[in-house]
């Protein structure tokens, strides 16, 4: 088999091309700048182009699949040239289920909780010992690569509401069919890609439509938005399995859940982290996992990169990083850990990031996400409007839209540094929340800083 890459570099895209290199196929790829860890990986894989930029020389009449990434536009040569020779373009989601016709399906949907739940059913089956294929948009603990593509008999995949690539507008998860589909809820994010709420709870309602007959689909009966969507578009020929947050007590910051009469310890916390564990259960149990084995995997999963990661610590000061943006989840993630640690200060810090947290428009959507910190600062840089080309934000407009007494809205990385240096964290929580960078404030230094006084 042999495969060119239009846009190798990609965070995923690279991950891929590596996979299928290591399945045996001649993999080709081109792209005009790839950056670290992709460039490196490549690199030892031998599949880092000698040049950059592209190259539609390459792009010959034996070659049977070219996989398209997001990066590349439009115009590009090789796509034009990809077309004249009557070669089939992938998107990336298109090329997946390509490699998956004769797999069982599992893919994870939704707003919010889509790498965590993805990342605990891998984890559970790695723990199994089952042989599975991946996708997923985080990396996790005990997973060199993010893909994987093999011929294993089952694949999870990760399926998100993003368009699948250049020239095919419409999201991944359309392309994906699953036989398993789970749904962990609904939260108006992307702004814009789906400019209404009702265009993006659309592409829920075809999401459900593609799943395969005689199909599960496991979906949070706890969002009203979502049941609603599920009762009305109700499939007579697939299984519906509704998921709350189980059975579980917390004791001195510690969750401890039951699993169809079984009990064990978790690291995880939070209750989107107990949702998310309870679709994977029902996932896994479609897999023939039991409950004593997934629950004593689940014991040892401490979430996917960037996912409530504990960064830092000591016995009275906790720092966690997030990938947090979307208001859902800066509010799911302020609520966890303050229910975990009720008699901790929290002290929140948000960078806006996104071109929907960055748009005045959409600033009112966050109203009450921060409401349960006790010390909350909202950050955004001029640098990251001007490199998505959008207008300014007035801190008026943001201050407006969370309504959170006290908030203090930040635009500088020297001035974020120093309201943070300013906070007390004896007997306290830090929460970082970011899809950026803080504008380069190196955060893992801070937070190792503040957990080392005495």
């Amino acid at each position: 088999m042999k495969v060119h890459f239009i846009s190798i570099g990609g965070s995923v895209m690279h991950q891929l091309a590596i996979a299928l290199k290591r399945k045996g196929y001649q993999v080709t790829g081109t792209d005009d700048e790839i950056f670290e860890p992709s460039k490196t990986n490549l690199e030892k894989e031998g599949l880092l182009p000698v040049e950059m930029g592209w190259n539609p020389a390459l792009i010959t009449p034996d070659i049977e699949a070219v996989i398209l990434g997001m990066h590349a536009k439009a115009d590009n040569p090789e796509i034009e040239k990809a077309r004249q020779l009557g070669l089939k373009l992938y998107s990336f989601p298109e090329y997946i289920f390509k490699e998956s016709t004769s797999k069982t399906r599992i893919v994870v949907g939704g707003s919010h909780g889509k790498t965590t739940t993805t990342s605990m059913i891998m984890h559970v089956l790695k723990y199994a010992q089952k042989q599975f294929d991946y996708l997923v948009g985080a990396r996790l603990e005990g997973f060199d690569q993010s893909v994987n593509i093999s011929n294993a008999p089952v694949i999870v995949c990760e399926g998100d509401e993003y368009p699948a690539s250049v020239i095919e507008k419409r999201p991944k998860f359309h392309f994906l069919f699953p036989h398993v589909a789970i749904l962990t809820g609904i939260a108006w994010d992307h702004i814009n890609v789906f400019p209404t709420f009702d265009n993006y709870l659309e592409q829920f309602k075809i999401f459900i439509s593609k799943i395969e007959k005689g199909g599960l689909l496991i979906y949070n009966e706890t969002d009203t938005v979502l049941k609603q969507l599920v009762l009305e578009n109700k499939r007579e020929d697939i299984i519906l399995q509704p998921y709350a947050v189980p059975t579980h007590t917390i004791e001195s910051g510690k969750t401890t859940v039951t699993i169809d009469g079984t009990t064990g310890a978790l690291k995880v916390f939070g209750n989107h982290n107990l949702l998310n564990l309870y679709a994977a259960w029902y996932a896994c149990k479609y897999l023939e996992i039991d409950s004593e084995t997934f629950v004593t995997a689940m014991a040892t999963f401490t979430g996917a990169s960037k996912r409530l990661e504990k960064i830092a610590e000591n016995e009275k000061t906790i720092v966690y990083r997030d990938f947090a943006h979307a208001p859902s989840k800066v509010k799911a993630t302020i609520e966890a850990v303050k229910h975990q640690y009720p008699k901790r200060q929290l002290v929140a810090v948000l960078e806006l990031h996104t071109f929907s947290s960055l748009n005045e428009n959409f600033m009112s959507e966050y109203k009450g996400a921060l409401d349960k910190a006790d010390h909350a600062a909202v950050f955004y840089s001029k640098h990251a409007l001007e490199l998505k080309r959008m207008p300014d934000l007035p801190r008026e407009t943001v201050e407006g839209g969370f309504q959170k007494d006290g908030l203090s809205v930040i635009t500088d990385r020297n001035d974020l540094l120093d309201w943070l240096s300013q906070r007390q964290y004896e007997n306290a929580n830090l929460v970082l929340m970011s899809s950026g960078n803080y504008d380069g404030l190196d955060v893992i230094s801070f937070a190792e800083n503040i957990t080392a006084r005495k």
